[in-house]
């Protein structure tokens, strides 16, 4: 949600694929991919987006710290953040989603927007489930 140099950008997404491969993901069993180069995350963040009331967003408290923190200007981009988010959920169809406690409001935030499509729309998304790990 904030800006980056787009040189820094490629070499974040580089470690990143770096640090995912050192930590024994096999390539040979799992997908990896650039998530920019797929549009439907955008496309469906949109018409997610569509479907997101602004005042439920606004009571994020993950918005109202971030906001603070840039003296009370938040970007737009900052506060559809978790509608992105619940993108990259439902576009999967996923039905299990590992969360730390900080992102179990916008895991929360996905299954209302998964309900309310599926009630305006017909049965399409499952609505995921939180899996919280241990500490």
């Amino acid at each position: 949600t904030m800006p980056k140099e787009p040189a820094v950008l490629r070499q974040n997404i580089l470690d990143t694929t770096a640090a995912i491969l050192a930590c024994g993901i096999d390539p040979k069993k799992c997908l990896l991919f650039r998530q920019s180069l797929v549009p439907e995350h955008a496309e469906l963040a949109w018409i997610l987006g569509c479907l997101t009331n602004v005042p439920r967003l606004l009571r994020l408290p993950q918005w109202k710290m971030k906001r603070a923190s840039q003296n009370n200007e938040g970007t737009v981009g900052l506060l559809t953040y978790p509608v992105l988010q619940a993108a990259d959920i439902l576009l999967y169809k996923s039905t299990h989603v590992p969360v730390g406690e900080d992102q179990v409001l916008h895991l929360e935030l996905a299954q209302d927007i998964a309900q309310h499509f599926n009630k305006k729309y017909g049965e399409f998304f499952p609505v995921p489930k939180a899996i919280l790990s241990e500490l």
